[in-house]
């Protein structure tokens, strides 16, 4: 399950296999008893579903599922496309780049945080004391419209233009956060006392790199689900939830960071 949390992909793919063993043994039982065009839509009609099942099984987020259902009717639209205009593609492609940009960029897809865990970061930063909370790769928002207000600032930092545009809207709209449209490594994390990101496994290392060079002591880098490759964290909180999130800290240090990039020194020597 680890390796699926990193790699979703894999397990939509695998979803889509598992479909389609099933779609064949049951097409191969009804061959003789309707005709190729009952058979297309019902086989069409059972991949769909039973990936989207499998997917949700596996416990990939909600969007894999839509992806699950949506991947075979769109493969046998594209491949029967026939005289249809290329218009509806254009548009499609713009559409995934105004909501999607960021992904073959920065290796980052649009995770979202279920409401298990920003309760829990609530609660970290209630018993912390922390006023000020930065969500790196802020999605839509909702991270930053729950914690802001009773004396918390809290600011999301989002790239995608649509994504960032809703959510924009959305905090302007009930007076809660506010979400900068700014590349995360642009992001001044110098006064944050939390810094949280839902990112990805390949990201991990440079962004812990530019905590521990920007962040003041005392303050925490939060991961949710992707741990920084050869990094002990200063906590790890598993939360409750159906996909058994969690939650890597890291305390920075500025003595330990200086410490550390002198080894690092040396070590290149």
């Amino acid at each position: 399950m680890k390796l699926l949390r990193s790699y979703p992909i894999i397990g939509a793919i695998a979803a889509q296999i598992v479909a389609g063993a099933i779609v064949f043994a049951l097409l191969l039982g009804l061959a003789d008893m309707f005709d190729a065009r009952i058979l297309f839509w019902t086989g069409l009609l059972v991949q769909s579903i039973v990936a989207a099942v499998v997917t949700r099984l596996l416990g990939l987020p909600v969007w894999w599922v839509w992806i699950g259902l949506c991947f075979p009717p769109a493969m046998a639209l594209a491949l029967n496309a026939g005289e249809l205009p290329a218009w509806p593609f254009g548009v499609g492609f713009v559409v995934l780049y105004l909501f999607f940009s960021n992904t073959a960029r920065e290796r980052v897809p649009l995770y979202l945080t279920n409401r298990a865990t920003t309760e829990a970061l609530a609660s970290l930063m209630q018993q912390r004391g922390a006023s000020r909370f930065v969500d790196l790769g802020s999605g839509l928002g909702g991270v930053v419209r729950a914690l802001d207000g009773e004396g918390r600032q809290v600011t999301g930092v989002e790239t995608a233009p649509m994504v960032w545009l809703l959510s924009a809207l959305l905090s302007k709209i009930t007076k809660r956060g506010r979400i900068l449209r700014q590349d995360i490594w642009a992001a001044d994390i110098s006064e944050q006392d939390v810094v949280y990101a839902f990112l990805s496994p390949e990201p991990m290392p440079a962004l812990y790199d530019k905590a521990r060079r920007e962040m003041k002591p005392g303050s925490l880098l939060v991961s949710n689900s992707f741990a920084v490759p050869g990094v002990e964290p200063s906590e790890t909180w598993e939360l409750p939830d159906r996909r058994k999130t969690r939650l890597y800290l890291y305390e920075m240090n500025r003595q330990g960071a200086a410490l550390t990039d002198e080894a690092e020194m040396s070590a290149n020597r």
